[in-house]
């Protein structure tokens, strides 16, 4: 049997993977559709020899390829970075699209008869046979547009309740406030917190005196006893008033006693880990994103739907918030201006604000103008004709309140940049600095009948491939008499649709971080830039239940960025490689992958060579002979950190934080070269010393 007779997806053994041609045949159509993943051959011996060079000019990797992206999406940041516990704080209406409530109907059936009572979703009735004992109240608020009126009994308890999740692993003490407006009766308001579904067992409560007849903020405490509840155990926070008392209740918050800034302490400790040097504030959300609702007191902002995402805007994390959470982890912001419903007034005062409230107050911070918007998703899309325009409308706002400023123009994606990068490149020189991509991709490809392996294999070919994409963006610059445009990679993300390959949640996603970082490594002459997608959520930090975890994703971006490559080094290599044919939809044909992709940098002391490596085989580890030339003629122990787990479908949660995350150890160097064995489906970091 010749390689032309085999029909199988991907080689099962060594011998196979030595094989020429690996093909897969299935329908297309009336005809047949040829797929092939092409390989290379291992080399003679088993052993990939990797050999490092000393360019005569090393070129530098940019600190700001570890940036990070952060965007009220999800509870990336209310319901994560933000402290404050409570969903709808402000008892308001249509915060949620039609689709999310469906979501929170069907996770949550008794919400049905929350709202047959009338209040507002997350909210419940603390006794659901009382009846209608509460009423919105529109038009008279201390906080947003509405408020809710609790009616209680004689002799009876009448209140409101939300499920919520406390981070009791950590802390036990909680403060908050709430606006209270007496109307009738007793004055007494009670806060308390109650084991879920057991409204009878009051773990802790406070007793607030409302006797004002006008809005007023109270504040109150919450004491929780060790023990009382557990990790990840649900609580019921309790509003409630007695004795025919009448209040009406407005914008609680609930706080853990150690949140930093009202931020949660470990997503900031976590996010600090990352050492990222810039912090995008951007997305979808851009584009209908007025920064004036999210300045001034807190208790003034108002509560307002996202549109873009069809969840809770509560203003309250504006952009106070966002510089200060930059300082508190070391970054620098970068923030994306409203390019959809905005003006280039607006975006000019944005500017001004930030550069009396950041630094120096001599501004020059790094701008994006808009987010994504070639697209018809992006509320008030600006027409493909007028894109050009409208950038050079709102630099010219920008520099002339910030002349340092730096601004980062829209692009179009890989697929379809050259035409709407050309509108932008007819711009004069100087209206931007960096024009913007992004690479958010799902893992459908176009063999039909695929296997997930080989679905697998050709995401993790993505950024090998991407590379000839950044190199064509940045040449269209060029000739276009822009040169200095490099192209800024400010979203990357990597989607499986049903979850069964590489996600940004998964061990896959990691390996594709990790090859994603090489490959920016790598073309340092066309790219600046790079904000993975993000700091919380997706590929970033995680809250669940009140426990915070990193995606092994974080921990790619975590250990590259701590190991600080900065001169970039090269090598040569002989170890075996894969093409792809009939891949993912965006980039269907890439070649020559290398199962095993490292790249060689030295930090900026020279002090140390930092060997970021990822290895793309699902089945076989690769032993390797690393020849560091005249960089190391002694004796060393270098320092290994090795990310992997049994599957690349393998997540950490809540309930396993840690189950995917490095380990470290040690090696010893004799001679100038090393063996080394990296491996199944992993991503490695190399640290050796050099002096």
């Amino acid at each position: 049997m010749t390689s032309n007779d085999l029909t199988v997806e991907r080689a099962q053994n060594q011998a196979f993977r030595q094989s020429l041609w690996v093909l897969v045949l299935s329908m297309a159509g009336a005809g047949l559709l040829r797929a092939q993943m092409a390989e290379s051959p291992a080399s003679t011996d088993g052993i990939t020899h990797i050999k490092i060079i000393q360019p005569a000019t090393p070129k530098v990797i940019p600190e700001a390829f570890f940036g990070s992206f952060l965007e009220p999406i999800g509870s990336s940041t209310y319901g994560g970075l933000w402290a404050q516990v409570l969903e709808n704080p402000s008892f308001e209406e249509g915060l949620w699209s039609a689709n999310h409530v469906s979501d929170m109907l069907r996770v949550k059936p008794e919400l049905h008869r929350a709202s047959d009572l009338g209040l507002p979703l997350p909210w419940q009735p603390l006794d659901g046979q009382q009846g209608s004992r509460y009423l919105v109240v529109r038009g008279d608020a201390g906080n947003s547009n509405q408020s809710l009126l609790l009616m209680s009994l004689p002799d009876t308890e009448v209140g409101v309740l939300q499920e919520i999740y406390l981070p009791v692993q950590r802390e036990l003490d909680y403060t908050g406030a709430i606006m209270l407006k007496h109307v009738r009766g007793p004055v007494d308001v009670t806060i308390s917190l109650r084991k879920h579904a057991h409204p009878d067992q009051v773990l802790a409560a406070a007793t607030l005196q409302a006797k004002a007849d006008r809005w007023t903020e109270y504040p109150y405490k919450l004491f929780l006893k060790p023990g009382t509840v557990a990790p990840l155990e649900p609580l019921d926070l309790v509003i409630s008033v007695r004795n025919d008392a009448r209040a009406q209740i407005d914008n609680i918050l609930l706080n853990p006693a150690d949140a930093v800034d009202s931020m949660d302490p470990d997503e900031v400790a976590m996010a600090k880990d990352l050492h990222s040097p810039v912090i995008r504030f951007g997305g979808n959300f851009t584009s209908s994103y007025h920064w004036q609702d999210g300045i001034g007191p807190e208790a003034k902002r108002v509560s307002m739907l996202n549109p873009s995402w069809g969840i809770p805007e509560y203003n309250t994390f504006g952009t106070d918030e966002f510089l200060q959470f930059c300082r508190l982890v070391d970054a620098q912001p970068q923030i994306a201006l409203n390019l959809g419903t905005g003006t280039p007034q607006e975006a000019g005062e944005w500017v001004r604000y930030v550069k009396a409230h950041w630094g120096d107050h001599h501004g020059g911070l790094l701008w994006e103008m808009g987010n994504e918007l070639w697209g018809d998703f992006q509320i008030a899309y600006p027409a493909a004709q007028t894109n050009g325009a409208v950038t050079l409308a709102t630099s010219q706002a920008v520099h002339a309140v910030d002349p340092a400023a730096r601004l980062i123009a829209t692009g179009g994606d890989e697929d379809f940049f050259h035409d709407w990068n050309a509108r932008q490149l007819a711009n004069p020189k100087g209206t931007f600095d960096l024009i913007s991509t992004h690479f958010v991709v799902n893992d459908r490809v176009e063999l039909r009948n695929a296997s997930n392996d080989f679905r697998t294999m050709a995401a993790l070919a993505l950024p090998w491939g991407l590379a000839s994409r950044m190199r064509s963006i940045h040449q269209q610059a060029v000739d276009a008499g822009q040169p200095n445009a490099k192209v800024a990679f400010t979203e990357w993300l990597m989607v499986s649709d049903h979850r069964d390959g590489p996600n940004f949640s998964n061990m896959g996603g990691a390996l594709f971080a990790a090859g994603f970082l090489n490959m920016l490594f790598r073309n340092t002459d066309a790219l600046a830039l790079s904000d993975m997608t993000g700091i919380m959520e997706f590929g970033g930090i995680w809250k669940k239940r009140a426990q915070v975890y990193g995606a092994p994703a974080y921990w790619v971006l975590r250990e590259y960025s701590n190991a600080r490559p900065h001169n970039l080094l090269a090598l040569t290599t002989d170890g075996p490689t894969y093409s792809i044919t009939h891949g993912i939809q965006r980039l269907p044909e890439i070649k020559d992958i290398p199962y095993l992709d490292c790249v060689p940098a030295t930090t900026a002391d020279e002090s140390t060579l930092v060997l970021t490596c990822v290895n793309r085989s699902l089945t076989q580890a690769q032993r390797t002979e690393i020849d560091l030339g005249t960089l190391v003629r002694h004796t060393v122990i270098a320092k290994t950190s090795t990310l992997r787990a049994d599957s690349i479908l393998v997540e950490n949660d809540e309930e396993e934080p840690h189950r995917v995350t490095p380990s470290r150890n040690t090696c010893k160097i004799d001679g100038g070269k090393l063996i080394y064995s990296f491996p199944t489906s992993s991503v490695t970091v190399l640290q050796i010393p050099l002096r």
